[in-house]
């Protein structure tokens, strides 16, 4: 299988330039050390130091008599900062050290923000019983400026997504028990391979998108490109059957199709887009994929969404073993709070910091939006005109170029298909009177 080398998330882009070369300048000469003589008067208590450029004089008065110093007892215990090892940050392993070229190449956001030794650390976080802070690295680090323009939380939805878990869990009685219901058994890479097959035959995609299974993604899936070949990234950890044709209708029946049917269009030219007045295709992009991730599911539980949207507003406030800790309150599974904490931790270099990176809330953020506006927007538009937000449909419909554009065989039927959105909004207690909120 391939190994995918970019992932498409053109809005977070950037390039690092490092220039090689030794920087020149002049030796500074050493200066030759001075010896220099102390001597005290008994009369007097005063200190002369003899220097060769000169007398310098040094004067207490009475030092014995006037000055007690405080004896290291008891009374007067170390600082805890003195006793306390540094908090020192591991180094890359010179083996995946970067080279020039490759620091030139541009860099997607979400890989430069993967930690190098998320494994380790991860190993060291269970062996501690969660009781430290990982001290994350990462090969192509990324600018300060990038992540702090994606690292203020808003809370505008914690409500609404702490509504969607308690309803989860009086209904199933723990998360866990919710995992075992509705996500049916975990699958073997074989069982994955089967059901890709299947559903990209299905939907006409075969000779379209290769396949690449990983242990290491931080998400359970996600669309890119290696050498021009549109790839599907899986991540096979703890992967359920019934979760997989939510994951592919949510990165190939959406990401897939609204990216290709996206360049038949005029605004995808950047230049066209800024023109109209175009607003940015998140949290609609998102929000769409979220919907359709559990469009047919038996239970249409928002819980992912609600819990990303959760944890990335405590991260911004706590440490990574306070947030471990917060999540007890809805996943008992260490495993799966790990996952969580690392997704809402990434890009942060010493974790016992609070931060976190916030591009997650999106996904809640999104499908509410398109929930509460369910009733008359026009779904396949939304599909057909690519990479846009939903506020732009009107604006744009004169100029949108329909042929050759697809839509997914799960939205053929909209008289079906808003009858699937009525059912998560009945699923996750969102009245009309919440919506409105939104």
């Amino acid at each position: 299988m391939s190994t995918a080398v970019q992932t498409n998330v053109s809005s977070y882009m950037y390039t690092q330039v490092i220039k090689n070369g030794k920087k020149k300048g002049k030796k500074k000469k050493k200066q030759k050390s001075t010896p220099i003589s102390m001597t005290k008067s008994a009369s007097t208590g005063r200190i002369s130091s003899n220097h060769s450029n000169g007398l310098t004089s040094l004067s207490r008065s009475n030092t014995s008599e006037n000055l007690k110093l405080p004896s290291i007892s008891k009374e007067y215990p170390l600082s805890p900062r003195l006793t306390t090892p540094m908090r020192m940050p591991p180094a890359l392993n010179r083996e995946i050290l970067p080279t020039a070229c490759d620091r030139r190449k541009k860099m997607p956001l979400l890989n430069a923000i993967k930690p190098e030794n998320e494994k380790s650390e991860k190993e060291r976080f269970f062996r501690a019983n969660y009781n430290y802070n990982p001290y994350f690295i990462y090969r192509f680090p990324a600018p300060p400026e990038v992540l702090e323009r994606i690292s203020t939380p808003s809370d505008k939805l914690l409500n609404i997504a702490i509504l969607i878990m308690e309803i989860a869990i009086d209904r199933y009685g723990s998360y866990e028990e919710f995992e075992n219901q509705t996500g049916g058994p975990v699958l073997g890479r074989s069982q994955i391979i089967t059901l890709v097959k299947n559903y990209v035959k299905r939907e006409n995609l075969e000779n379209e998108i290769m396949l690449n299974l990983s242990e290491d993604l931080l998400s359970r899936g996600s669309m890119t490109r290696v050498k021009g070949k549109p790839t599907l990234n899986v991540r096979i950890v703890n992967l359920r059957q019934y979760w997989v044709e939510g994951l592919l209708r949510h990165e190939i029946g959406t990401h897939y199709l609204r990216s290709m049917n996206n360049k038949f269009q005029p605004w995808s030219n950047w230049k066209v887009r800024t023109e109209l007045g175009m607003a940015p295709m998140n949290p609609t992009e998102e929000g769409l994929a979220s919907l359709h991730s559990v469009l047919l599911r038996k239970d249409p539980c928002l819980w992912r969404c609600a819990l990303l949207y959760y944890t990335v507003y405590k991260a911004a406030h706590l440490s990574l073993k306070e947030l471990f800790i917060d999540l007890g309150k809805f996943v008992n599974d260490p495993q799966v709070r790990w996952d969580y904490c690392i997704r809402a931790k990434r890009g942060q270099a010493d974790t016992s910091r609070p931060g976190a990176f916030c591009k997650d809330q999106v996904y809640l953020d999104g499908a509410l939006q398109i929930l509460k506006n369910r009733r008359h927007l026009d779904f396949h538009s939304l599909l057909r005109y690519g990479k846009i937000s939903y506020r732009d449909i009107d604006i744009i419909s004169d100029i949108a170029e329909l042929e050759y554009t697809r839509i997914p065989s799960f939205m053929e039927d909209l008289h079906a298909y808003r009858g699937h959105l009525d059912r998560i909004c009945d699923a996750n207690g969102l009245t009309d009177d919440i919506l409105m909120k939104v």
